[in-house]
């Protein structure tokens, strides 16, 4: 129960400092002009949002590596107070967020087309390389190579099978809250649900540092929402959305309960699917009928929605509240 007191407190003390420094890294992002771009296709909804500050994932991924790091280096001076594992998680939150901060840049300053950042093969090749540096730190430097499956007793050993599934699983995820993160608070509240998930999973495996980990990540989320909460004052951008995905696929790699992660990031999953089913089904009446037709008004989603009259606020609650559900669902497949 100490364990998780401190992992508690943690999230607590990086919510903290991360809402005492979020009004003065606003006011730099708007000096540096970074201002939101909106792509055509969605402007007729969101065009009063241009020019709101984003790039705001920073603001998670800077207090969640000075809150690491420090706690790291605390560890010389009182033994155990946290674990070297943690620092995967976090190498994986810095690269991708480090991805994204250069996709945003590129969307405000770049010569590519309003709110296009780096092309979508480079980027995409950045996330395969990243993921495939983590699955091998996962699978030879922390001997993780296994999944687990409710209500059997042990874990399945994949061997080499692993590292394209862990792959796919971070690269994917990294992908699907980016693809949720379209309105006010949605990506941040869907991801701090997560995380916060996986936090009890890793607390029930007496996985403690992982479970510090989750919770600062869940302190971090909850701070980047006191300003992205609508109207939102900041958006996190690539910068965030990549790197929470990425970061999500991580630990569920960590915990061995990636199979639950489907129904647990339930709302980035359906979003994807979303893009996936109406692209193919446009596609395919396209060649059967010579004119695409599509299932969805919009897509992800949540402009489906939009589109159906539901309001902003309307569509984050109740993905939430779903979100939740199935959070809690998970976590109670992952006790049997």
């Amino acid at each position: 129960m100490r364990e998780s007191a401190f992992a508690l407190a943690v999230g607590g003390f990086t919510f903290l400092i991360t809402v005492i420094w979020g009004d003065p890294f606003i006011t730099i992002l708007r000096r540096l002009g970074a201002g939101k771009q909106v792509r055509a296709e969605i402007a007729d909804v969101h065009n009063a949002k241009i020019g709101t500050p984003t790039m705001g994932g920073l603001l998670i991924v800077i207090p969640v590596l000075i809150v690491t790091v420090g706690l790291n280096v605390v560890n010389f001076i009182v033994p155990n107070l946290t674990g070297r594992s943690i620092l995967v998680p976090l190498a994986v939150l810095v690269y991708y967020g480090g991805l994204g901060a250069l996709d945003d840049w590129e969307g405000i300053k770049g010569t590519r087309a309003v709110g296009e950042g780096l092309s979508a093969r480079l980027k995409f090749a950045a996330q395969v390389v990243g993921a495939l540096g983590t699955a091998l730190v996962l699978m030879y430097g922390l001997d993780i190579h296994s999944v687990a499956i409710p209500g059997v007793a042990f874990k399945f050993d994949l061997g080499l099978l692993y590292l394209p599934i862990a792959v796919f699983v971070i690269v994917g995820f990294s992908n699907a809250v980016n693809l949720t993160d379209g309105l006010d608070g949605l990506a941040g509240i869907i991801a701090a649900s997560i995380f916060a998930a996986y936090g009890v999973v890793a607390l029930l495996q007496g996985q403690v540092y992982l479970m510090q980990f989750c919770f600062t990540m869940v302190g971090a989320c909850f701070a980047f929402l006191w300003f992205n909460a609508h109207p939102a004052q900041l958006f996190m951008g690539d910068t965030g959305s990549l790197a929470l995905g990425a970061c999500i696929g991580t630990v569920a790699l960590m915990t061995g309960q990636w199979l639950l992660l489907p129904l647990i990031a339930v709302i980035p999953v359906a979003e994807t699917f979303s893009v996936m089913i109406q692209v193919l089904y446009f596609q395919t009446t396209k060649r059967l009928y010579g004119e695409g037709r599509r299932i969805f008004k919009r897509t992800p989603l949540h402009h489906h929605f939009e589109l159906k009259g539901w309001s902003e606020m309307q569509i984050v609650q109740r993905f939430w509240l779903v979100e939740i559900l199935a959070s809690i669902v998970g976590v109670a497949l992952a006790l049997l």
